[in-house]
């Protein structure tokens, strides 16, 4: 069985697909994900399906469980390189991909897995001024 690669990019676990998704790789991906954002404590997952040609349901079912898995382990997932074919049939196929935001490529996915943490950031200093003042008050 092959299994497919996932490289870490600073705070970033890169998925790069590049061999034909069978329903057992895709379930060992996701079990293999799952680890490695434990492992490394990661805060966001791109997956590249620049290699895909077609998607079926099972895999765009994939996309999204780990999109749900990666969120309840604190990681961001987007997908990117999503071909307008493979666009079309997950369309088709009815499958939203809940959780999962999307980009041209890995370039723009790093920008907005930054840009998602630099909010969580702010957020968090914005609760905890909110918390002081609330105290001091």
């Amino acid at each position: 069985m092959e299994r497919v690669p996932i490289l870490k990019i600073g705070d970033v676990l890169l998925v790069s697909i590049q061999v034909d998704m069978s329903d057992q790789t895709a379930l060992q991906l996701q079990d293999d994900l799952a680890e490695r954002i434990v492992a490394t404590g990661c805060h966001g997952v791109l997956i590249d399906i620049t290699a895909l040609d077609i998607v079926d349901s099972f895999v765009g079912r994939m996309l999204s469980t780990i999109a749900s898995i990666s969120k309840v382990l604190d990681a961001e997932t987007v997908v990117v390189g999503m071909r307008p074919a493979v666009a079309i049939t997950l369309v088709e196929l009815g499958l939203s991909l809940n959780g999962i935001r999307t980009a041209l490529n890995v370039e723009r996915g790093m920008e907005l897995i930054a840009a998602s943490r630099d909010e969580d950031a702010y957020e968090l200093d914005g609760d905890d001024a909110d918390a002081e003042t609330t105290a001091t008050a």
